[in-house]
């Protein structure tokens, strides 16, 4: 496994999380992991479902206690970094800015969760529409909000809805929806930003990284280099997941290396 590091990880400091931050600490070291970043959920104004526990705002300060708690512990064993995954919406820029203004993260993942106030992980969100309309409304929000937002390192699971989506039977291709997502990787390469390659698919019934291998080729293609490795572990047995095979993938396409971060400030490590 040459892929060494794991920006994308939720530990018991995101609402959807259980895990213990040491616990997938000591995983990431057993693993032979060199650098983990913690990259706990912060989504403004979700919309929560009857029913549903989860609550997807971060208490920073309690995250960067432990954190510096255990870079401590660990110091010489493994590299820690301190992350959020943003859940971007348009209508609440000015109290994401803030929070990002407030605290001094090492690397910030943009994600788009919601369009319009539904989820693609719930089935309301598909209720009344087809397929077309479905992955359009997506990837449609998901440029209007890299549009908007400039305070993020990488763009997350750029296809996240592909998850989801093939649970209900709807199926996408890149080729379908090309125009879209050129236009979401050209903006995403002018303004300086990343993407990740998010493991998490692996273990969803798409069973395929997201994004998919095509739209990787087309980053690529298009100028692209700034990519990050996250498994989107929710449990320490999920860290460095799938990095075997996202190892093989990045360099079957033609990737020589893929990045970390510090402070903002990617540094290029070798496939």
């Amino acid at each position: 496994m040459a892929i060494k590091a794991d920006y994308h990880l939720h530990s018991s400091f995101s609402g959807d999380s259980t895990a213990s931050m040491e616990d997938m600490i000591k995983t990431g070291i057993e693993k032979g992991l060199t650098h983990l970043c913690f990259t706990e959920h912060h989504d403004i104004d979700f919309p929560y479902q009857e029913g549903q526990n989860a609550i997807f705002t971060l208490n920073p300060d309690a995250f960067l206690y432990d954190l510096i708690r255990f870079k401590d512990k660990y110091e010489g064993k493994i590299k820690l970094f301190y992350g959020v995954e943003l859940g971007i919406q348009k209508h609440v820029k000015k109290e994401i800015l803030q929070f990002v203004h407030e605290n001094d993260f090492d690397f910030i993942i943009a994600s788009t969760h919601i369009c319009h106030g539904k989820d693609p992980y719930f089935d309301s969100y598909y209720e009344g529409r087809n397929e077309k309309e479905a992955f359009d409304e997506y990837f449609l929000t998901t440029l209007e909000n890299i549009k908007s937002f400039d305070y993020f390192d990488v763009c997350g699971h750029l296809d996240y809805i592909a998850r989801y989506a093939n649970e209900r039977g709807f199926r996408y291709t890149y080729a379908a929806y090309a125009d879209l997502i050129d236009e979401i990787l050209m903006l995403l390469i002018e303004k300086e930003k990343g993407i990740e390659l998010n493991t998490g698919g692996y273990r969803s019934s798409l069973m395929l990284p997201n994004p998919t291998k095509e739209i990787l080729v087309r980053y690529r293609e298009l100028g692209g280099d700034r990519i990050t490795i996250g498994s989107d572990a929710h449990k320490a047995a999920q860290v460095g997941d799938y990095f075997t095979e996202a190892t093989a993938l990045l360099k079957e396409i033609g990737y020589k290396y893929y990045c970390i971060y510090e402070k903002h400030i990617p540094e290029y490590k070798p496939l």
